[in-house]
């Protein structure tokens, strides 16, 4: 490669073709452009049905469906909910949302998901539930962290906003807890542009969370409100494009596990520096694929991004652990994995629309800013 060859190479982009027009179209000329029409029910069932979970609840975003989750099982203030200390703010703002108190457990120091040996020591005669990240994609291991709460007496929700079509043991993330959220945001695997999903096992929750998504309205007396609720709701045009995305889910989740295994080989060799793979029990639905530089062998994440910017491929660092963010503060070396895994990795150009040459062009970049 030479630098007279630089191109835009975008993190992620959305796939939209004939089939979301046609829909989004459709509820357009039935005028369903608001929360009633066709397409949000059939966007829950279908979704619902693909993971396998009995209900839907379509939202207006994964941070409101967190939010919506939390409400509706009782979490208030006083209670204590474990959360990663890697993963986005909204994982952790939405316990805060309740006047309950996130409380930061470290990660695993490969794939940045929930560490079952950090969670247990972190429980105390406060704690309600907690919160399980599939990061980037890749399930958390479910299993331990499942034995532990069911010790303690905790409930579980799975925030899979980033793993739609990943699984554990077999099983679809999202399906593994009795309560789950995604995210539809305009980068996510499927998109609806904005919008979110809760997926319940329990009925009783369901109806009360559809409750307190429309206004708190009490179901069959309209204008009657007996809780405080929320707007919450997503569109039915929205829903239009949510429908026509899920036909095309397992398409999308194959072709960026595609795109990861072809950095996987392309990198393959490169002095300090390590793609994320899968554990042998995960299908990682690699939302985003990603790599972890090793300042040992001289690079420097943060310039890495820079330069390979500098040529047209955009990045993004990982998130910043929560334990370094003003609102959730903690000494630093509280969470060292997490804290490494937020210095020192980066995702990678990662869309379903991305070619084989865009790949090739992506990693020799990265080979280029090697340290010498």
């Amino acid at each position: 490669m030479t630098r007279t060859e630089t191109r835009r190479i975008p993190v992620a982009s959305p796939v939209i073709g004939a089939r979301e027009r046609e829909l989004v179209l459709a509820a357009l000329d039935a005028g369903e452009v608001s929360s009633m029409g066709r397409f949000v029910r059939q966007f829950e069932q279908g979704f619902a049905d693909y993971v396998g979970m009995p209900h839907g609840i379509a939202t207006a975003n994964g941070t409101v469906a967190l939010h919506l989750t939390l409400k509706a099982m009782g979490v208030r203030p006083g209670d204590e909910v474990i959360v990663p200390a890697l993963t986005f703010v909204a994982t952790a703002n939405a316990v805060a949302y309740c006047g309950a108190t996130p409380v930061l457990a470290d990660v695993d120091p490969v794939y940045g998901n929930l560490a079952p040996a950090a969670l247990e020591a972190r429980i105390t005669s406060s704690t309600r539930g907690i919160i399980v990240v599939h990061l980037y994609g890749h399930p958390a291991d479910f299993g331990p962290i499942e034995a532990i709460a069911a010790r303690h007496g905790l409930w579980i929700v799975e925030d899979a906003a980033e793993a739609h079509g990943a699984e554990y043991h077999g099983r679809k993330a999202g399906g593994l807890a009795a309560v789950s959220i995604f995210s539809f945001y305009g980068n996510k695997i499927i998109t609806t542009g904005e919008g979110g999903m809760v997926l319940a096992r329990d009925e009783t929750l369901t109806a009360r969370m559809r409750v307190l998504r429309d206004h708190g309205m009490t179901p069959g007396r309209r204008y009657f409100h007996e809780v405080v609720g929320f707007n919450y709701r997503m569109t039915n045009l929205q829903a239009a494009l949510g429908v026509a995305q899920l036909e095309r889910l397992d398409e999308f989740v194959g072709r960026r596990r595609h795109v990861a295994a072809t950095y996987a080989r392309l990198l393959a060799g490169a002095r300090g520096v390590r793609v994320f793979g899968e554990e042998p029990w995960a299908k990682s639905a690699q939302w985003m694929a990603s790599i972890e530089v090793d300042p040992a062998a001289g690079w420097n994440r943060d310039r890495l991004i820079a330069d390979l910017s500098a040529v047209g491929v955009e990045t993004r660092p990982f998130f910043i652990p929560l334990s370094r963010l003003p609102l959730y503060e903690q000494p630093p070396g509280t969470y060292p994995c997490a804290e490494r895994l937020g210095g020192q990795a980066l995702n990678l150009p990662s869309g379903a629309t991305l070619s084989d040459a865009d790949l090739e062009y992506v990693t020799t970049a990265i080979r280029d800013c090697a340290p010498r």
